[in-house]
């Protein structure tokens, strides 16, 4: 993540109370009175902050996410700050779901800083670290009720800001995919043929019945808190076929997981019974899911060597996962 430096507590104190006695959350100037770094990894700088706003007046903690100069957009697959508030506004606020509360978009107009300010969730844990067996379920369940509800407002006329996937994105992945593999093409001779049975197979995925979906919804994106499954980084939504987010949930998870968390969507979106064509569908979505892991340079790169040899790394597990999953579904669907 690039460098980026945090607004003092007097200008953070200064924009808050601007942007929260907007909605009535704060009653005259608020004080910052406490800090914290955000203890799990971000694609943003992120903080938790504590403010007093006078006697007998409580503010709940906030979680302010920030936008920097160097942020990487990932082929037009990730979105900045300004997109996931009007996310948080305009799609998650009117289904008033388990999301963190909205409270508005911080502009700094003396330094020019822009950051999300939502409700920060304490005692809460990633689903896919959780110790509770359902945690993963409930997180399917949630998606998939999330799913059924959006599908008719993909024609919304307010929400069509937000991206809509087409044949050439996913395109795009498979090409990149390809492209970074060349160098390890005699170890991963079968990624090349992968790839381009893809790009024929992707009318299919494109005929699949599309809803809002969250885009990168990894159980490390559900906040799990006390039984409730709380997605948040929403800087990925985007029009598409839902069984995408469920290939990202499922994606590295033993079978029984995955199968427990397949009925739980489906029982949740179509009140049971899942419709023609829904595992195919979610097999493809497996194969995009993994070439968007393999596809990204900032992953990828750094792991070959100009020989084109791997290079150890932490990413290299991420990757390692990628592959290996990549090759099970390019099995089942006979792309091999």
């Amino acid at each position: 993540m690039p460098s980026f430096k945090y607004p003092s507590s007097e200008r953070l104190a200064a924009v808050l109370t601007r942007v929260l006695s907007r909605n009535g959350l704060a009653n005259g100037d608020l004080t910052v009175v406490n800090r914290k770094p955000n203890p799990y990894n971000s694609t943003f700088p992120t903080e938790i902050v504590t403010c007093h706003n006078g006697p007998g007046r409580s503010i709940p903690r906030l979680f302010v996410k920030y936008r920097t100069g160097g942020f990487d957009g990932v082929f037009g697959h990730r979105r900045d700050i300004s997109y996931e508030a009007r996310v948080y506004r305009d799609v998650l606020q009117p289904l008033h779901v388990s999301t963190p509360a909205f409270y508005g978009l911080y502009k700094d107009d003396e330094s020019g800083a822009e950051g999300l300010i939502i409700e920060y969730l304490p005692r809460g844990s990633p689903a896919s670290w959780s110790r509770d067996p359902q945690a993963m379920t409930r997180s399917a369940r949630w998606i998939g009720r999330f799913h059924a509800a959006n599908e008719k407002r993909v024609h919304d006329a307010r929400l069509q800001f937000l991206r809509r996937y087409n044949a050439e994105y996913y395109r795009g992945w498979a090409r990149r995919t390809n492209l970074l593999f060349g160098q390890l093409n005699s170890r991963f001779p079968w990624i090349p043929p992968i790839c381009t049975s893809f790009q024929h197979l992707i009318p299919r995925l494109l005929r699949a019945p599309e809803t809002i979906i969250h885009g990168e919804y990894f159980g490390s994106n559900v906040v799990y808190q006390n039984g409730t499954s709380r997605p948040v980084d929403w800087q990925s939504t985007a029009i598409a076929a839902g069984e995408i987010d469920l290939a990202a949930l499922t994606h590295s998870w033993p079978k029984k997981v995955v199968q427990k968390c397949e009925r739980e969507y489906a029982r949740a979106r179509w009140s049971g019974r899942a419709p023609d064509g829904f595992e195919g569908t979610l097999e493809l979505a497996r194969v995009y899911m993994n070439l968007r892991w393999l596809g990204d340079p900032n992953i990828m790169s750094p792991l070959v060597s100009r020989r084109g040899r791997l290079v150890a790394s932490k990413k290299m597990l991420v990757a390692m996962q990628a592959v290996l999953q990549l090759h099970s579904v390019g099995e089942r669907l006979g792309l091999l």
